[in-house]
């Protein structure tokens, strides 16, 4: 297990470029080796995820297939690759994930998260969209059947009810920023 450090759970104990034992942990946010001058910073990654439901308030979600938080539920997504807008990402993840393809998303909101993956504690802003049911389909669960699963990454797809802040609650996320924005979505009382 790795040391956590004044609320980062990351750290090194040798220098990835020289070996030395000397490195050191700056606020947070960057680490310095004094023997090589290496230095790397701990920035924020990016993800995105989409919210798409129904006339009815009814959201379509994924049981993970993947740690972290296996078998739990999250809104399609993952995160921005090098060279592409987070608006191309959720356009991206939706045809990878779900398989369904996307045209015009809106943005929602965004949250921080950590994301813990094989104990690496990455620190996240997630941004999060809208966007419509495709027009053939009258309700998430139809658009479900039409979904072909990524296998490595969707166990399979779920629909919630989301009208009010207890329907958020009772839903068992994987991620607190999925929490966070579905409870700006019921806030905002958007259709």
């Amino acid at each position: 297990m790795t040391k956590q450090i004044n609320g980062l759970k990351n750290d090194f104990k040798l220098c990835p470029m020289c070996g030395s034992k000397e490195i050191e942990n700056h606020g947070n946010r960057k680490w310095i080796c004094p023997d090589c001058g290496f230095d790397l910073y701990c920035n924020v990654a990016t993800a995105v995820g989409v919210v798409i439901r129904d006339r009815y308030n009814n959201v379509l979600f994924e049981v993970r297939a993947k740690n972290p938080r296996k078998g739990f539920i999250a809104l399609p997504g993952g995160f921005v690759d090098f060279g592409e807008s987070a608006e191309e990402a959720v356009i991206r993840e939706c045809r990878e994930e779900i398989g369904a393809e996307v045209s015009e998303v809106k943005y929602l909101c965004s949250a921080p998260n950590i994301y813990e993956y094989k104990n690496i504690e990455y620190k996240t802003c997630d941004i999060f969209f809208t966007t419509e049911l495709p027009p053939q389909f009258e309700t998430i669960d139809d658009f479900i059947k039409s979904l072909k699963a990524e296998e490595s990454e969707v166990e399979s797809f779920v629909s919630y009810k989301v009208e009010t802040f207890e329907d958020v609650e009772k839903i068992p996320l994987a991620f607190e920023s999925s929490k966070y924005t579905l409870k700006q979505l019921v806030g905002k009382k958007c259709n």
